[in-house]
């Protein structure tokens, strides 16, 4: 017996509010380098964000009972919440800091034809599914 997933039929079900949002992930790396490995290796290779802004600022904080002033990269990674989880679990991974800044601004409102998009660029599914006769 074969079952056939539509195409079509994930991304409607994956791109309704109640099953699937845009959401981004933004973090600081400390160098261009590093942020933009970072991005690569989680659109690449992990498929999971669709698309990455990188942008420098310049931070101030305290570590370890320091002032602290730096230039930073921060990274505003796209993507979706059924993808969230595991982007954030992975660029703790990978991340340089250890202490990492990794934050989940939540899209109140996104276009259909972005979400699809997001959507189009982040999903690990197969579309035709086999069981055994």
């Amino acid at each position: 017996m074969h079952y056939y997933i539509s195409y079509t039929l994930i991304l409607t079900l994956m791109t309704t509010k109640k099953t699937n949002a845009g959401t981004v992930i933004m973090s600081t790396f400390p160098t261009q380098e590093s942020a933009v490995h970072a991005s690569r290796e989680l659109i690449v290779n992990k498929k999971l964000c669709a698309c990455v802004n990188l942008t420098k600022v310049r931070s101030i904080y305290f570590w370890h009972d320091k002032l602290e002033d730096h230039e930073e990269f921060v990274a505003f990674f796209k993507t979706t919440t059924l993808a969230a989880a595991q982007l954030k679990s992975e660029i703790k991974k990978i991340h340089p800091y250890e202490v990492p800044e990794i934050l989940e601004l939540k899209i109140k409102n996104v276009s259909k034809p972005y979400l699809s998009w997001l959507v189009e660029s982040t999903i690990h599914l197969k579309y035709s599914k086999h069981k055994n006769d």
